[in-house]
């Protein structure tokens, strides 16, 4: 709701909890089905009577990602018609992380596409070499409407189903899935221990907290 260039905002969740907490902070929400396995599905049942183009999805895992990152999306859209699916990607920052299974990486080719995601690195060469490119998979991940449609229409990949990396339908398709470059790759809630890390960081980190400020002013020294 900070970044420019986006016309609605939701909360798409199966979750009443969620729902009531998201309608006390003046929110919208679309209540979609328990059934979903992924966040692809609970968006493309969400959008599916809202009037748009393009649909940006922030997993709510990710909650460091700024508004400055959702600009990055909107300008790689805006400057890449052909594309029908964008990922936003960090930098690889440690050796260790190419095999922490918990975080998706992905191989990145020419002119920014996304030929392979990951868990445990499948490449021989040592991380100095790897880190030119594999990068992060962050949790802004962006469609063409109607492309989504379809793509939540295909039967589910091998990778995909194997690895659980949803974005390896895009990619085992042959669509072209973009990957959308930024400088930081900041921590994220994919194991129970990974809570302390991100509120460690939002303490920390100036502009987290300036941020939060703007958003519950007074209330950022918990």
């Amino acid at each position: 709701m900070r970044c420019p260039g986006i016309q609605d905002v939701y909360v798409a969740t199966c979750d009443e909890e969620i729902a009531d907490t998201v309608r006390k902070f003046g929110g919208s929400v679309i209540s979609t089905s328990d059934q979903h396995t992924n966040g692809t599905n609970r968006v493309a049942e969400a959008v599916g009577t809202v009037d748009c183009s393009h649909v940006i999805l922030l997993q709510g895992d990710e909650p460091l990602l700024s508004p400055d990152h959702v600009a990055s999306m909107i300008s790689a859209i805006r400057s890449d018609r052909g594309a029908v699916s964008w990922n936003v990607t960090g930098p690889i920052e440690d050796a260790s992380e190419l095999d922490r299974h918990s975080f998706v990486k992905c191989v990145v080719g020419a002119n920014d596409r996304i030929v392979f995601c990951f868990r445990r690195s499948p490449c021989f060469s040592a991380y100095e070499v790897q880190r030119g490119f594999t990068r992060k998979i962050l949790g802004i991940i962006a469609y063409k409407k109607d492309f989504l449609t379809q793509l939540v229409a295909m039967p589910a990949a091998k990778v995909e189903t194997a690895e659980f990396i949803e974005q390896m339908r895009i990619v085992e398709n042959g669509y072209l899935l973009r990957s959308v470059p930024v400088s930081e790759s900041l921590p994220s809630v994919n194991e129970p221990d990974e809570v302390k890390i991100v509120l460690d960081h939002l303490k920390r980190d100036g502009q987290q907290r300036s941020l939060l400020e703007q958003i519950l002013p007074g209330d950022t020294g918990g």
